[in-house]
């Protein structure tokens, strides 16, 4: 049997069940937009987050533009992010009319570098066409970034901190969530997520409740708020009166059935996740470049379980013979990308992007990885000798 690099399907063995009833109680209501599950789950997530407020929407990349047009940001603004991520986090930047700043990681845990960081807010400072306006923290692999520090930085310059905690949502810092730092948190419920429904999804969470109701806005073509109606003597349905440019970006109630019934079991499948994670570790350690490493404190959600490997290629070409399936995140850094080069304002020192870029390689992880399994990928991995 083919070994899957993530395995939804013993999940699936586990609450098929349940969701497919719920599934089956939504065919059968007719609520298909916005139905009473997108409540339910929009309450359930909020108080996993212990945030006062969740907002779910269509994607987690939506959720990032959200709040970015929520915070007010767009053009001649600058939105610090890290080279080392997907395109989702900067491509929404220029979408407001701002621009994307490019920063490096730190080598130990590839999330974004609160001194390089520092350092390119005042380069943009210094260059003076741009104000720098939002730092946007990718919880990378699923690994808070270094919020405390953060938070400093974006207070001492005025800065919206926002999390993008797409593959991190769950993390924590001293039992504490990226909210607890961050003005909100975007994520997705993509399937190969930790916490994924059966399609596309995402949410934003924060204790913001002037920018929540402007999140409600944008989320659905700029309609107006109850703030709005009341100031302008509006009483018809919101979505007629539309006083900021917006977007379609709802959930759907069959995803919220979906992810009801997942975020259910979502704690215990990150603690199930922690015992995957260290044991890949305790088997690779010191015979790879690298294993993931977790700072004290920081509890990962594990996205991916990435080593780095001096011939990563040569290694993903081996692993493949094996039947062992592989990914790379990411193969070229944001700065480097043809459809972002025009973006050139910061210090221009992203060189451990570039080199984390050329040795990362994630291999097959889920909480439900059994030993007997895990055994047979680190053989696979050892038995590269190139």
């Amino acid at each position: 049997m083919a070994i899957p690099f993530i395995d939804l399907g013993i999940q699936r063995e586990r609450i098929g069940a349940k969701i497919e009833d719920a599934v089956l109680k939504v065919i059968k209501h007719g609520a298909y937009i916005m139905g009473p599950e997108v409540k339910t789950f929009e309450a359930n997530m909020a108080k996993f987050a212990g945030s006062k407020h969740t907002l779910s929407c269509a994607n987690g990349t939506d959720a990032i533009e959200l709040i970015l047009l929520g915070l007010g940001v767009g053009k001649d603004d600058a939105v610090f992010v890290p080279a080392f991520t997907f395109v989702a986090t900067a491509e929404v930047v220029p979408m407001t009319g701002a621009e994307p700043v490019f920063v490096d990681i730190q080598p130990d845990t590839y999330n974004i570098d609160p001194v390089k960081l520092e350092a390119a807010i005042e380069a943009v400072i210094k260059e003076g066409r741009l104000k720098p306006a939002a730092i946007i923290a990718v919880d990378l692999f699923g690994q808070p970034a270094d919020y405390p520090a953060l938070s400093v930085i974006a207070k001492k310059y005025g800065v919206h901190l926002i999390s993008d905690s797409a593959q991190g949502f769950g993390c924590s810092i001293n039992g504490k969530q990226p909210l607890e730092w961050a003005v909100a948190t975007a994520t997705s419920f993509y399937p190969a997520k930790p916490l994924g429904c059966y399609g596309d999804g995402g949410a934003v969470v924060t204790n913001d409740d002037a920018l929540l109701e402007r999140l409600i806005s944008f989320r659905v073509h700029g309609g107006a708020t109850p703030t709005d109606a009341a100031t302008m003597n509006y009483t018809h349905e919101a979505k007629y009166l539309n006083v900021r440019i917006g977007m379609n970006s709802r959930l759907d109630t069959i995803q919220a059935a979906v992810l009801v019934e997942k975020l259910a079991i979502f704690g215990e499948e990150i603690e199930l996740r922690q015992k995957v994670a260290k044991r890949y570790n305790e088997l690779l350690g010191g015979k790879v470049i690298s294993v993931p490493f977790v700072k004290e404190g920081y509890v990962s959600t594990w996205a991916q379980y990435t080593i780095e490997h001096e011939n990563r290629d040569g290694l993903q070409a081996h692993l493949r013979e094996k039947g062992v399936p592989s990914a790379v995140y990411y193969p070229i850094p944001l700065h480097q990308q043809p459809g972002y080069a025009m973006f050139a304002s910061g210090t221009g020192d992203l060189a451990v992007s570039e080199a984390k870029s050329k040795t990362v390689i994630s291999l097959p992880f889920s909480p439900y990885l059994d030993e007997a399994t895990q055994d047979e990928i680190v053989a696979a991995v050892l038995s590269f000798k190139g």
